[in-house]
Protein backbone atom coordinates (compact mmCIF):
# COMPACT_ATOMS: atom_id res chain seq x y z
CA UNK A 1 0.00 0.00 0.00
CA UNK A 2 2.82 2.42 0.92
CA UNK A 3 4.70 1.52 -2.28
CA UNK A 4 1.62 2.28 -4.38
CA UNK A 5 1.19 5.64 -2.61
CA UNK A 6 4.82 6.60 -3.29
CA UNK A 7 4.48 5.63 -6.95
CA UNK A 8 1.33 7.71 -7.30
CA UNK A 9 3.09 10.69 -5.70
CA UNK A 10 6.10 10.39 -8.00
CA UNK A 11 3.82 10.07 -11.01
CA UNK A 12 2.25 13.45 -10.27
CA UNK A 13 5.51 15.32 -9.62
CA UNK A 14 6.40 17.93 -12.31
CA UNK A 15 8.85 16.50 -14.83
CA UNK A 16 11.79 18.44 -16.33
CA UNK A 17 10.69 20.47 -19.33
CA UNK A 18 12.15 19.47 -22.69
CA UNK A 19 10.09 21.98 -24.62
CA UNK A 20 11.92 23.34 -27.70
CA UNK A 21 11.34 26.91 -26.53
CA UNK A 22 13.10 26.19 -23.23
CA UNK A 23 16.10 24.69 -24.99
CA UNK A 24 16.23 27.60 -27.43
CA UNK A 25 16.13 30.11 -24.58
CA UNK A 26 18.97 28.36 -22.78
CA UNK A 27 20.98 28.38 -25.98
CA UNK A 28 20.35 32.10 -26.47
CA UNK A 29 21.38 32.88 -22.90
CA UNK A 30 24.55 30.83 -23.31
CA UNK A 31 25.32 32.74 -26.51
CA UNK A 32 24.66 36.04 -24.73
CA UNK A 33 27.09 35.12 -21.95
CA UNK A 34 29.73 34.16 -24.53
CA UNK A 35 29.31 37.51 -26.31
CA UNK A 36 29.64 39.39 -23.01
CA UNK A 37 32.87 37.54 -22.20
CA UNK A 38 34.40 37.91 -25.69
CA UNK A 39 33.54 41.61 -26.00
CA UNK A 40 34.56 42.60 -22.49
CA UNK A 41 35.18 46.36 -22.00
CA UNK A 42 38.88 45.65 -21.46
CA UNK A 43 39.38 44.88 -25.15
CA UNK A 44 38.88 48.45 -26.40
CA UNK A 45 42.57 49.53 -26.15
CA UNK A 46 44.01 46.35 -27.68
CA UNK A 47 41.50 46.32 -30.54
CA UNK A 48 42.09 50.00 -31.28
CA UNK A 49 45.87 49.65 -31.07
CA UNK A 50 45.91 46.57 -33.29
CA UNK A 51 43.78 48.28 -35.93
CA UNK A 52 46.01 51.36 -35.83
CA UNK A 53 49.27 49.40 -36.08
CA UNK A 54 48.24 46.96 -38.80
CA UNK A 55 45.34 48.49 -40.75
CA UNK A 56 46.72 51.99 -41.36
CA UNK A 57 49.83 53.57 -42.82
CA UNK A 58 51.48 53.15 -39.39
CA UNK A 59 52.03 49.52 -40.37
CA UNK A 60 54.80 50.68 -42.75
CA UNK A 61 56.53 52.98 -40.25
CA UNK A 62 57.35 50.81 -37.24
CA UNK A 63 59.14 47.41 -37.25
CA UNK A 64 57.26 44.37 -36.00
CA UNK A 65 59.37 44.22 -32.82
CA UNK A 66 58.19 47.69 -31.81
CA UNK A 67 54.57 46.87 -32.59
CA UNK A 68 54.83 43.61 -30.62
CA UNK A 69 56.24 45.51 -27.62
CA UNK A 70 53.42 48.07 -27.68
CA UNK A 71 50.72 45.42 -28.00
CA UNK A 72 52.28 43.36 -25.19
CA UNK A 73 52.29 46.35 -22.85
CA UNK A 74 48.70 47.25 -23.71
CA UNK A 75 47.50 43.65 -23.35
CA UNK A 76 49.18 43.16 -19.99
CA UNK A 77 47.94 46.37 -18.34
CA UNK A 78 44.47 46.66 -19.89
CA UNK A 79 43.34 43.02 -20.11
CA UNK A 80 45.47 40.50 -18.23
CA UNK A 81 46.29 42.43 -15.05
CA UNK A 82 42.81 43.93 -14.38
CA UNK A 83 41.09 40.64 -15.29
CA UNK A 84 43.25 38.68 -12.83
CA UNK A 85 42.81 41.27 -10.07
CA UNK A 86 39.04 41.46 -10.48
CA UNK A 87 38.79 37.68 -10.66
CA UNK A 88 40.77 37.35 -7.41
CA UNK A 89 38.58 40.00 -5.76
CA UNK A 90 35.41 38.22 -6.91
CA UNK A 91 36.63 34.80 -5.74
CA UNK A 92 37.74 36.24 -2.41
CA UNK A 93 34.20 37.47 -1.72
CA UNK A 94 32.53 34.39 -3.21
CA UNK A 95 30.59 36.31 -5.85
CA UNK A 96 29.52 35.08 -9.27
CA UNK A 97 29.97 37.10 -12.47
CA UNK A 98 26.35 38.19 -12.24
CA UNK A 99 26.64 39.23 -8.59
CA UNK A 100 29.70 41.41 -9.13
CA UNK A 101 27.81 43.14 -11.94
CA UNK A 102 25.33 44.68 -9.49
CA UNK A 103 25.55 48.49 -9.39
CA UNK A 104 26.66 48.78 -5.77
CA UNK A 105 29.45 46.21 -6.30
CA UNK A 106 31.00 47.65 -9.46
CA UNK A 107 33.08 50.45 -7.92
CA UNK A 108 36.05 48.27 -6.90
CA UNK A 109 36.35 46.67 -10.39
CA UNK A 110 36.16 50.17 -11.88
CA UNK A 111 38.94 51.35 -9.55
CA UNK A 112 41.14 48.37 -10.41
CA UNK A 113 40.68 49.02 -14.13
CA UNK A 114 41.42 52.73 -13.83
CA UNK A 115 44.61 52.12 -11.83
CA UNK A 116 45.83 49.56 -14.38
CA UNK A 117 45.10 51.96 -17.25
CA UNK A 118 47.02 54.74 -15.48
CA UNK A 119 50.00 52.41 -15.05
CA UNK A 120 49.89 51.55 -18.75
CA UNK A 121 49.75 55.20 -19.79
CA UNK A 122 52.62 56.09 -17.44
CA UNK A 123 54.82 53.36 -18.91
CA UNK A 124 53.94 54.27 -22.50
CA UNK A 125 54.68 57.91 -21.78
CA UNK A 126 58.10 57.01 -20.32
CA UNK A 127 58.87 54.91 -23.40
CA UNK A 128 58.07 57.94 -25.60
CA UNK A 129 55.35 56.13 -27.52
CA UNK A 130 53.74 58.62 -29.97
CA UNK A 131 50.73 60.55 -28.70
CA UNK A 132 48.44 59.46 -31.53
CA UNK A 133 48.94 55.89 -30.31
CA UNK A 134 48.65 56.51 -26.58
CA UNK A 135 45.52 58.61 -27.18
CA UNK A 136 43.64 55.32 -27.58
CA UNK A 137 44.55 54.48 -24.00
CA UNK A 138 43.64 57.98 -22.81
CA UNK A 139 40.21 57.64 -24.45
CA UNK A 140 39.69 54.22 -22.83
CA UNK A 141 40.71 55.60 -19.45
CA UNK A 142 38.34 58.56 -19.80
CA UNK A 143 35.49 56.20 -20.69
CA UNK A 144 36.22 54.07 -17.62
CA UNK A 145 36.27 57.12 -15.34
CA UNK A 146 33.04 58.56 -16.76
CA UNK A 147 31.27 55.22 -16.46
CA UNK A 148 32.46 54.88 -12.86
CA UNK A 149 31.08 58.32 -12.01
CA UNK A 150 27.75 57.66 -13.73
CA UNK A 151 27.52 54.27 -12.00
CA UNK A 152 27.20 56.02 -8.64
CA UNK A 153 23.67 57.04 -9.65
CA UNK A 154 22.83 54.82 -12.61
CA UNK A 155 24.07 51.45 -13.91
CA UNK A 156 25.39 52.41 -17.33
CA UNK A 157 26.63 49.69 -19.70
CA UNK A 158 30.44 49.65 -19.89
CA UNK A 159 30.27 46.94 -22.57
CA UNK A 160 28.34 49.32 -24.82
CA UNK A 161 30.58 52.23 -23.83
CA UNK A 162 33.63 50.23 -24.92
CA UNK A 163 32.22 49.30 -28.33
CA UNK A 164 31.02 52.89 -28.68
CA UNK A 165 34.59 53.96 -28.00
CA UNK A 166 35.75 51.79 -30.90
CA UNK A 167 33.24 53.52 -33.19
CA UNK A 168 34.28 56.98 -32.00
CA UNK A 169 37.99 56.19 -32.35
CA UNK A 170 37.43 54.81 -35.84
CA UNK A 171 35.60 57.97 -36.92
CA UNK A 172 38.30 60.19 -35.39
CA UNK A 173 41.19 58.36 -37.08
CA UNK A 174 39.28 58.37 -40.37
CA UNK A 175 39.02 62.15 -40.18
CA UNK A 176 42.66 62.51 -39.08
CA UNK A 177 44.21 60.16 -41.66
CA UNK A 178 41.65 60.74 -44.44
CA UNK A 179 40.26 57.26 -45.14
CA UNK A 180 36.75 55.91 -45.62
CA UNK A 181 35.59 54.05 -42.49
CA UNK A 182 32.12 53.08 -43.79
CA UNK A 183 32.49 49.29 -43.84
CA UNK A 184 34.38 49.22 -40.56
CA UNK A 185 31.72 51.41 -38.94
CA UNK A 186 29.01 49.07 -40.23
CA UNK A 187 30.81 46.14 -38.62
CA UNK A 188 31.27 47.98 -35.32
CA UNK A 189 27.61 49.05 -35.20
CA UNK A 190 26.54 45.47 -35.92
CA UNK A 191 28.74 44.25 -33.05
CA UNK A 192 27.38 47.02 -30.82
CA UNK A 193 23.85 45.76 -31.46
CA UNK A 194 24.94 42.21 -30.67
CA UNK A 195 26.67 43.24 -27.44
CA UNK A 196 23.80 45.46 -26.31
CA UNK A 197 21.20 42.78 -27.01
CA UNK A 198 23.27 40.25 -25.07
CA UNK A 199 23.49 42.52 -22.04
CA UNK A 200 19.72 43.05 -22.07
CA UNK A 201 19.04 39.33 -22.51
CA UNK A 202 21.14 38.67 -19.41
CA UNK A 203 19.09 41.35 -17.61
CA UNK A 204 22.21 43.29 -16.74
CA UNK A 205 21.04 46.50 -18.43
CA UNK A 206 18.03 48.24 -19.90
CA UNK A 207 17.83 49.61 -23.43
CA UNK A 208 18.44 53.14 -22.15
CA UNK A 209 21.59 52.06 -20.30
CA UNK A 210 22.93 50.29 -23.38
CA UNK A 211 22.25 53.17 -25.79
CA UNK A 212 23.58 55.80 -23.37
CA UNK A 213 26.75 53.77 -22.84
CA UNK A 214 27.37 53.51 -26.59
CA UNK A 215 26.81 57.24 -27.20
CA UNK A 216 28.97 58.24 -24.23
CA UNK A 217 31.85 56.01 -25.31
CA UNK A 218 31.68 57.18 -28.93
CA UNK A 219 31.61 60.88 -27.96
CA UNK A 220 34.53 60.61 -25.51
CA UNK A 221 36.75 58.62 -27.90
CA UNK A 222 36.03 60.93 -30.84
CA UNK A 223 36.68 64.09 -28.81
CA UNK A 224 39.97 62.87 -27.29
CA UNK A 225 41.48 61.33 -30.43
CA UNK A 226 40.43 64.08 -32.86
Amino acid sequence: METQTVNNTLRHLPRPSHHPKTAARRGMLLFARAVSVVFTPFYLPIVGMTALLFLSYVNQIFPWQYKALVLTIVYFFTILLPSLCIRYYRKMLGWTRMEIGQKERRMVPYTISIVCYFMCFYLMNNLRIPHFMSSILVASLAIQICCAVVNVWWKISTHSAAIGGVAGALAAYAAKFNFNPLWWLCLVILLAGLVGTSRMMLRQHSLAQVVTGFLLGAAIAFFIIS
